[in-house]
Parts: C-alpha cells; structure tokens; sequence
C-alpha cells in the first residue's frame, strides 16, 4: 500500500522596492536555499500552513493573496505535496528566524532562481515568479503585452487614407489569392 503524502505549503514571498524581491530561505540542516514552506499542522488549511511557515522561516508577517500553484517531488521515499500563494511582506522582520532557517535573502527574481539548490524548485520559480510579480503589479503580465495583430492594428491608425486604402486593396487581394490556393485553383 503507498504511504499517503507529506502535504506542505509556502509562499512565493515578494518585497516591493525599486526592484521587486523574492524571499529564499537557506535551510540550517542540509544548508541548501529553499522557498519557504512547511508541513501542514493538524487541522491546519494549507493556506493558513502557508502563512505560519512563512512568518517562521522568513520572520516577516506577510499578507496571502492568490493561490499560485502546487509542486509535487519525492522526498524521503513519499510524495511531498507543497501548495503555494503569493505573499508580500511589508516592513522588515516581526520575529526571530525558527531554528530550523540559518538565513534569509531577498533577490531578484532572476538571482532567486540561480540561488535555489533544489532543480524542481528552479523550474516551479521560473514558471510562477513571473505570475507572482505580474499579480503584484510588479512585472507586466504576458497578456498586457502587445499581440502582433494589436501592433498591426495600432500601426494601421497612423496610416493616412489612401495608405489605408491600398492596404485594404493588398488585404482582400491576398485573401483571394488564399481562397483560390485552398480551392485548388492557384
């Protein structure tokens, strides 16, 4: 029968500032640099874990926003499953760093990366830091950058008329020549 899964939570822990930073946590027992997280309490949600553990490991009283998402990996021969939200931490530390943490350090979100000693950990970052500052409003989000056709469509309106009309003309030329070439006759 298989071991049921260590359920753990964390945050993607953010500072505002001239540059935004994220909080990576170096463990005293391995000394690797880690995202804050921990293992769930009895009767403890993972968010509330989420948030013990991160005013534990970080010292900073933090506020939960979104969920951002789960990271499974192995860990001791079990499944270890660490939900994530995104925090922001505000001020400096209102608490003594748990025995457990020799330090904390706040980065760039690209130096986070490259500091975290765990490769899943690198991957999860990598894919979910963005979210977290775009969340924020700290990073643009993918979907507030411009599409091709939004820079076609805004390059369009600084056309004169006739401009605008030739390209009309070269628009519905091009779409024949496509319906003839799908109907086989080009």
């Amino acid at each position: 029968m298989a071991r049921a899964p260590v359920m753990a939570a964390g945050g993607i822990v953010l500072r505002r500032g001239p540059e935004p930073l994220v909080a990576v946590v170096r463990q005293r027992k391995r000394n690797e640099w880690v995202l804050p997280k921990g293992k769930l309490d009895d009767g403890e949600t993972p968010r509330e874990a989420a948030h013990r553990e991160v005013l534990e490991e970080t010292g900073h009283d933090v506020a939960v926003h979104e969920f951002l998402g789960t990271l499974v990996y192995q860990s001791g021969g079990r499944s270890k499953v660490v939900h994530y939200w995104r925090m922001e931490a505000d001020g400096g530390p209102v608490r003594k760093l748990m025995n457990d943490i020799k330090a904390v350090d706040w980065l760039t979100l690209d130096d986070a990366i490259a500091r975290l000693s765990r490769e899943y950990e690198r991957v999860f970052l990598t894919q979910i830091g963005p979210i977290a500052l775009a969340a924020a409003g700290l990073a643009p989000s993918p979907a507030q950058e411009p599409t091709p056709n939004d820079a076609v469509d805004a390059a369009l309106l600084t056309l004169t008329p006739a401009e605008a009309a030739s390209v009309d003309e070269l628009r519905h030329g091009l779409l024949q020549k496509v319906k003839a070439w799908l109907r086989g006759e080009a």
